[in-house]
């Protein structure tokens, strides 16, 4: 409803017409604003990750989950009695010949993008496919000798000539520690404090690794808030905030699994995997096919599967030793390497919590990613010619 008002000053009467409200970001189109989320976040947030020297109060701690940042413990875990008591001889000792799930494959690469050769030479084109490992039930006294074969190998190649020529690696992520490592759960808490008392939560998982230092992790991201202890060896960690999500050039991945098909002097082929070699293992597609959203780009590759963002990316890293703790935000890309102890192997334990989806958190994360692949999709469009108005 209108009403009369007097107004002195107007040179003319559109001079009152609402004009498009300032952006803030430093260009007009939709590229820019993602480039400047980037930036701007980089410009307010610290490029080093905070270290504490004790652990965080619940509050403390809540404060970091609230600006989603990271931070290291440094020894925060030094008096857990996993860290007093773990070691190749205790750990066997205790589950012996049990029975456990290992991830086999043949560079370390599980839960990972490999590119494959293009038959066009099309530059434009890259294939690739995300490949899991193949998994096999083994006693972990005989997992256990074959990792640190393959480890100690890596050093004095001459010495363990019959070292394990393929990668493996007790990897299940589904709170294996309370289940299938249940006989050394005992040795850790059953929850984080801090953690429980901030999120008002126990962990929905706890889990298990114990690998080598030929084992990479690939950089991808999880929706749970993250607390994670390095106990033997040590763990490097590459960690990009979800604000980068436009940096990791996040693709439709075609997606398969590794499959021992050794072949014999006689033609047949097995899937034996008592002796496996590298050259034994093939990556094959999944039935019925399946696309796996996935990072393509590797900041420790930062010139390979670039996005026009990947140039803005300040990845923040860090190194784990033995009984340090990490926070590791809930939404998180991290990629992750490991050194080992000197008994050949690397072991550690996480808890993950549920991320909270309410409030305006995980909406505006899906939005930014969302964002930055509408922008990227729209290049690649017109990088193929490809109309506005087409299917």
């Amino acid at each position: 409803m209108s009403s009369e008002h007097n107004v002195q000053g107007l040179d003319e009467p559109n001079q009152a017409a609402p004009r498009s409200a300032p952006t803030g970001f430093g260009g007009v189109k939709v590229d820019d604003a993602v480039r400047d989320l980037i930036t701007s976040y980089h410009s307010f947030n610290s490029t080093t990750i905070d270290e504490l020297s004790e652990e965080p109060s619940a509050l403390e701690f809540m404060r970091y989950v609230s600006r989603n940042r990271p931070f290291v413990v440094r020894k925060g875990a030094e008096n857990w009695k996993a860290r007093q008591k773990w070691n190749a001889a205790y750990l066997s000792g205790v589950l012996k010949d049990q029975s456990v799930n290992v991830a086999i494959t043949p560079y370390g690469n599980a839960d990972s993008v490999i590119e494959l050769p293009d038959p066009s030479q099309d530059p434009k084109t890259k294939n690739m496919i995300f490949v899991k490992p193949y998994e096999t039930m083994l006693p972990f006294t005989t997992v256990m000798e074959q990792i640190q074969e393959q480890e100690l190998a890596s050093l004095a190649p001459s010495a363990h000539s019959n070292a394990a020529p393929v990668t493996r690696y007790l990897q299940t992520q589904n709170d294996n520690l309370r289940n299938e490592y249940t006989t050394i759960f005992s040795d850790v808490p059953e929850s984080v404090p801090f953690a429980r008392i901030a999120l008002a939560q126990d962990p929905d998982a706890i889990n298990f690794w114990l690998g080598n230092s030929h084992s990479t992790t690939a950089l991808h991201k999880d929706n749970y808030e993250n607390v994670y202890v390095q106990i033997l060896g040590k763990k490097h960690f590459v960690l990009l905030p979800h604000v980068e999500a436009a940096c990791v050039g996040e693709k439709s991945v075609l997606a398969a699994t590794y499959e021992i098909r050794k072949i014999h002097g006689n033609g047949t082929i097995s899937g034996d995997d008592s002796v496996v070699r590298s050259g034994d293992m093939t990556a094959v597609i999944d039935d019925p096919v399946e696309y796996v959203p996935f990072a393509t780009w590797d900041p420790d590759q930062p010139e390979r599967n670039t996005t026009p963002y990947s140039q803005y990316s300040q990845p923040l890293r860090v190194t784990l030793n033995e009984g340090d703790m990490l926070y590791l935000p809930a939404l998180w890309y991290h990629k992750v390497s490991q050194s080992c102890s000197e008994e050949g192997i690397c072991c550690a334990v996480n808890y993950w919590y549920d991320l909270d989806f309410s409030g305006g958190f995980w909406s505006t994360a899906n939005f930014v990613r969302g964002v930055g692949l509408l922008t990227m999709n729209e290049r690649e469009c017109e990088n193929h010619g490809v109309g506005e108005n087409e299917d």
